[in-house]
């Protein structure tokens, strides 16, 4: 995959500081080096594996977007999905509600993805609704290729991944035990935050503020954000 729709969290600074708290205190409680990608340690757990606050988001879709004019072609179909999205979130802005933590399938023990919960914040099923109306034109946009248009959407916002995993290279595939972490901080509430936009987001390269580079975005009901193409300067993955 080279492209996704991803819908950004990290615009929230309050919420930025809270993950940087949250990664110093399970780094703390493990007695793992802050400032430091430690040699690997037996729980699998290491600076590396969380996400970087700045690049905090939910994922909608996964794009294979291979050349410039399949690049174009996406970010014409995020813009005309503007009026379906409003239309789809009732001309209303809509926020989530993120609280507990939970693994990506598997075992606790031999953890790959942890994240936190999803659900709207008023109770509603506005934003899924408005995701799939965005996956949708995607796949009628003839732009998701095999099975990825027909995977169920399961909101999500990861905070630990082990594919960011810097340690040797014969580490790099091993999950993480998650138990100590699910019991301390597996209830942990984050709070409730504005969907400001929808953007189609660049893998492994980043703008100025951290995030992933913007190669289209649209702006959701209550957003100030104005539509189109990012023009910071971005930077690629090292």
């Amino acid at each position: 995959y080279s492209h996704f729709l991803s819908l950004p969290l990290s615009v929230h600074p309050s919420l930025v500081q809270k993950l940087e708290a949250f990664q110093e205190s399970v780094l703390v409680s493990l007695g793992i080096p802050l400032l430091t990608v430690a040699g690997f340690v037996d729980s699998g757990v290491e600076k590396s594996i969380f996400i970087k606050p700045t690049r905090f988001h939910l994922t909608v879709l996964m794009l294979k977007l291979w050349n410039e004019e399949r690049v174009e072609k996406a970010r014409g179909v995020l813009e005309k999905c503007l009026p379906d999205v409003a239309a789809a979130l009732d001309e209303r802005p809509v926020s989530v509600s993120l609280k507990g933590l939970e693994i990506m399938r598997g075992s606790p023990k031999n953890t790959r993805v942890l994240f936190a919960k999803v659900a709207d914040a008023d109770g509603g099923s506005r934003l899924s609704k408005v995701c799939q109306v965005m996956i949708d034109a995607f796949v009628e946009a003839g732009l998701v290729l095999g099975k990825d248009g027909e995977q169920e959407l399961k909101l999500h916002a990861t905070v630990m991944n082990t594919s960011h995993r810097r340690s040797k290279s014969r580490y790099r595939n091993k999950g993480f035990d998650a138990t100590d972490i699910l019991a301390k901080f597996g209830e942990e509430t984050w709070g409730d935050y504005q969907i400001m936009e929808a953007h189609l987001s660049e893998r492994f390269k980043y703008d100025e503020n951290g995030y992933y580079h913007c190669c289209g975005s649209i702006p959701f009901p209550g957003s100030t954000v104005e539509t189109g193409v990012s023009q910071g300067t971005s930077q690629h993955d090292t």
